[in-house]
Order: structure tokens, then C-alpha cells, then sequence
């Protein structure tokens, strides 16, 4: 039961880190994503491969939710990925509703992670 939670809650975490991926699709993705106007060429491609990144961080993150083994290492690299972002979005502050409910969606992540790491503490 422990090890099916920790699955559970890293499966979630992974989710919420794979949501988007879909903005390397294409601008306008992006911009459904995080109501922002992308008309540079140069931030489109950091845009693009910051979604990338998510979906490779994504998928570990689910990979490891099965491999206890890896696990140790998805919560340290799932912790790194919401601090950073937490820490960016109260230091800059003043964002939109669509940045907004990104905050949101790391909020339940990081109470999911400590959830899981509880449970693999245990």
C-alpha cells in the first residue's frame, strides 16, 4: 500500500510537470499555456525548450514513481524544479491568473512530494 501511494503522488507530480510539454508545440500553445505574447524569435526557443525540459523532467519523474531506486533522485530533482519556480514567482511577483494556476498546480506537486517522502522515509 506504502509503495502504491508513493506511486500515486509521484505519478501526479510527474503530471503536473508534463502539462507543459504541449507548448513545444507551437507560440500559440504557449501563449493558451501562460496568456503571454511570444514575438521573438530567441524567446520562442528558450519557450519551446523550456517545455521540452519539463517533459524530460516529466518523464523521469513518472519513470522513477517505479523505480524506488530512482526515487531518492526524482524528489531532489522534483524539489529543485518547484523551489526554483516558487522562489522566481514571489521574487518577481505580479503575475498573471495563467501564471497564477501554475503556482497552484506546484503547490499541490510539492504537497504530493512531501507526501511521497514521507512515505519513503517510513
Amino acid at each position: 500500500m506504502r509503495d502504491t501511494l508513493i506511486t500515486v503522488l509521484m505519478l501526479t507530480i510527474a503530471i503536473i510537470h508534463l502539462l507543459p510539454v504541449a507548448g513545444m508545440l507551437s507560440v500559440e500553445r504557449l501563449h493558451e499555456l501562460y496568456q503571454i505574447e511570444i514575438n521573438d524569435k530567441d524567446l520562442e526557443i528558450l519557450m519551446r525548450h523550456r517545455a521540452a525540459l519539463f517533459g524530460i523532467l516529466g518523464l523521469f519523474i513518472a519513470y522513477a514513481a517505479f523505480t524506488p531506486m530512482l526515487q531518492p533522485i526524482a524528489f531532489v530533482v522534483a524539489f529543485l524544479s518547484l523551489a526554483s519556480f516558487f522562489y522566481l514567482s514571489l521574487s518577481v511577483g505580479d503575475y498573471n491568473p495563467a501564471i497564477r494556476r501554475v503556482v497552484m498546480a506546484d503547490i499541490v506537486a510539492a504537497i504530493c512530494l512531501l507526501g511521497a517522502v514521507m512515505l519513503y522515509l517510513l
